[in-house]
């Protein structure tokens, strides 16, 4: 059974990936005020829409030992680091093993690349 929703869903990990989920969230969460978040085929997603997966901005997706950080135009956004990796369609993500790997000024960044992106 899916969690209905993202407190539900992280408190659901794993106590090292749970910390790393949240930290990751207090970053999208003030970054991108105007998002709505909610748990999208199966997995945290925030979106400009009125509903879940409606112009998908980002997402969390928790696998068995590390978070995944997604950016639906990933690959469109600016990433001086590298550490944004190219998947699918346009999306790019980073792998999140620590809350160490969390580092908000980039990820503030990134999504602030594809907040401007969406707004185009």
């Amino acid at each position: 059974m899916h969690p209905s929703d993202i407190t539900t869903y992280l408190t659901g990990l794993d106590v090292s990936l749970q910390a790393v989920g949240e930290k990751t969230r207090r970053v999208i969460d003030s970054t991108l005020p105007e998002a709505t978040g909610a748990v999208w085929h199966g997995h945290p997603t925030w979106s400009l829409g009125e509903k879940p997966g409606q112009t998908p901005v980002c997402l969390l997706k928790a696998y068995k030992s590390y978070v995944t950080f997604g950016l639906w135009r990933g690959q469109d956004v600016t990433d001086s680091s590298g550490r944004l990796v190219p998947g699918a369609r346009r999306m790019a993500s980073v792998k999140l093993r620590t809350v160490d790997d969390v580092d908000p000024a980039l990820f503030t960044d990134w999504l602030r690349g594809a907040l401007a992106l969406e707004a185009k």
